[in-house]
């Protein structure tokens, strides 16, 4: 790889986008060495196309010089996935941001990858169709991130997460090469699925230049519960008692104990001291369902331990419930000027397990950890909150740990975040030696020169 570009290399930059699309200095560059996981590395240079043939002339080119290109949008994902750790282009995808059809007899949106997820939702909306992928970045994180990351969210566990929704892709090849994978159509198995291989791969095997998305019809009407309950185990029995009557929810969060309390610090969360943990409940489909979901949550709250339920009938007052998991991430900085952001997954049963064991760990080292999540799909967002240096030494260790026994537990190291470069250190434990070695050769097939987002993942 080479360590900066040469004149030769500028000026071509410079004649492929033009002067207004590539940045060279310093101060210009200095934001896009970083993303939401506050790492950061030198680019070379970033250069914001507005063409697909300005990709695929780029992609021909820098495979040729050996130049690694980092393809990046609004750089929300917290695992060092934009972070140009060895140098290279940031392809920005921004310009790339056009909704260029969205079907209402096919049920498919296509799009291109800089288009913000909740301008997508906003326009399918208004047609009565429905994107169900959301992501907490949803407001500001795009298409093309949320694809490359395969995003989840709160609705995953009623609708699955990006990879359900994605129909077709074009991906433009380390070379120029172009790859169209699927389309409109709902089933294929004519050979390997190579389309499902490309979400999630985080720009290390291609760049996105297109999609065609799954739409579905826009519920009729919702509900949302707040459930207090004073213990985490008494939560998850519950729960899992819902899920088997066949209650389906389309958000199933959980808040533990010390997420309770940093939120009343400064939001007018009026619970009893008895509630130990919070279950927050979204229920959407026709009316009937409706109004059948809330006669049986009602029977099934009045059977059990909860201490109080709450419910939101109409928008404004499902808002003021959902305020409250908004209010978690402001509310934790309370706590320390900066946090570790995990995001494991682990069967239900185990997450009082592994809420317990990961307070012990932060105990241990003097760091407090904050468990909240995605309860429906045994996602747990884990905040390992801390301030100074001698306490991040201490928060990294926590990770450590939290993350061994996550994977001793069946669980694995990433849910919806990724894997970057922040747990690296921890995939091969989690697939295995062989299997990392199975996807090191499928990366230098796609890519064999490594210029593809190098030094992430895998």
């Amino acid at each position: 790889m080479k360590k900066k570009l040469n004149k030769g290399q500028e000026k071509f930059l410079l004649s492929l986008f033009g002067p207004q699309d590539v940045l060279f200095q310093r101060e210009e560059l200095l934001i896009y060495g970083t993303d939401a996981s506050k790492e950061f590395a030198w680019p070379y240079a970033v250069v914001r196309p507005s063409k697909v043939e300005q990709i695929v002339e780029l992609l021909k080119w820098a495979d040729r010089e050996g130049v690694p290109i980092i393809p990046r949008a609004r750089a929300t994902n917290v695992v060092g996935a934009c972070v140009p750790v060895h140098g290279g282009i940031i392809v920005s995808t921004l310009k790339l941001n056009r909704i260029l059809d969205i079907d209402e007899v096919d049920f498919v949106a296509e799009v291109e990858p800089g288009v913000v997820t909740a301008h997508l939702q906003q326009e399918v909306r208004k047609k009565g169709l429905f994107y169900p992928p959301d992501p907490a970045s949803v407001n500001i994180s795009t298409i093309g991130g949320n694809i490359s990351q395969n995003a989840g969210g709160l609705s995953a566990v009623k609708y699955g997460v990006t990879k359900d929704y994605v129909l077709g892709m074009d991906v433009v090849l380390a070379g120029g090469r172009i790859l169209s994978l699927g389309g409109r159509i709902r089933k294929d198995v004519v050979g390997l699925d190579l389309k499902s291989l490309m979400v999630g791969s985080e720009g290390t095997l291609g760049f996105f230049t297109h999609f065609t998305l799954k739409l579905l019809p826009l519920p009729e009407s919702s509900v949302s519960i707040l459930v207090g309950f004073p213990s985490l185990d008494e939560l998850v029995f519950n729960a899992i008692a819902l899920l088997k009557k066949g209650l389906i929810p389309s958000a199933m969060e959980f808040m533990d104990s010390g997420v309770i309390k940093c939120i009343k610090e400064i939001y007018p969360l009026d619970v009893s001291s008895k509630v130990d943990s919070l279950l927050l409940l979204k229920f959407d489909g026709n009316k009937r369902d409706i109004k059948y979901c809330v006669n049986e949550l009602d029977k099934i709250f009045n059977d059990s331990s909860a201490i109080f339920w709450e419910k939101g009938v109409d928008p404004e007052k499902e808002n003021e419930l959902w305020e409250v998991r908004r209010m978690i991430n402001p509310a934790s900085h309370r706590l320390g000027d900066n946090k570790i952001a995990l995001d494991i997954c682990v069967p239900r049963s185990k997450i009082p397990y592994i809420v317990r064991v990961s307070k012990q760990i932060g105990e241990k080292y003097s760091v407090i950890v904050l468990c909240f999540g995605h309860l429906g799909d045994g996602n747990i967002h884990v905040n390992i909150m801390y301030s100074g240096g001698e306490n991040q030494i201490g928060a990294i260790e926590v990770k450590k740990e939290i993350l061994r026994h996550t994977i001793q537990v069946g669980g694995t190291i990433s849910g919806e975040h990724g894997v970057g470069i922040l747990k690296m250190d921890f995939m091969e434990t989690q697939v295995g030696v062989h299997a990392k070695k199975i996807m090191k050769k499928i990366k230098k097939i796609f890519d064999p020169n490594n210029i593809m987002n190098p030094g992430k993942a895998y």
